[in-house]
């Protein structure tokens, strides 16, 4: 929230909307997420393990990355709090967090690549031409 009067006075809804922004702290965890997902790499890893549960060995293939990579990419993830991990015997398994924020940024992130989840019938060019229909 910003209590401090603008210098300049351009809009009738300044009050309110500085009412309303939230404070620093408020978004950090949203910035560090879509920070780590700027990285192309990490996106793909991430939109992965929104639709299954993976090894790293499995995600590197996946992939084409080393699974040393990999597992640099998936702390970062687990760090941001998108993914978490789970143990079953010498092996860890990965899956995007059960989160309202990381299930957000999923479907944000089908959206503006015009992808679909592969659960979903509808092809990637069918679901862009419904989007420039509704739009």
């Amino acid at each position: 929230m910003c209590d401090n009067p603008l210098p300049h006075h351009h809009h009738d809804n300044e009050p309110a909307l500085l009412r309303q922004m939230p404070d620093p702290d408020t978004v950090r965890h949203v910035a560090e997420a879509m920070k780590q997902l700027g990285d192309p790499s990490r996106l793909r890893i991430f939109w992965l393990l929104c639709h299954c549960e993976e090894c790293v060995i499995n995600i590197a293939a996946a992939t084409g990355m080393s699974s040393p990579a990999v597992s640099h990419h998936l702390q970062l993830l687990r760090k941001a709090g998108l993914i978490v991990s789970r143990r079953s015997g010498k092996e860890k398994y990965y899956r995007a967090a059960d989160t309202p924020l990381a299930d957000k940024l999923h479907h944000t992130i089908e959206e503006l690549s015009m992808i679909s989840c592969p659960e979903t019938k509808t092809p990637p060019q069918d679901a862009a031409a419904q989007t420039n229909r509704k739009g």
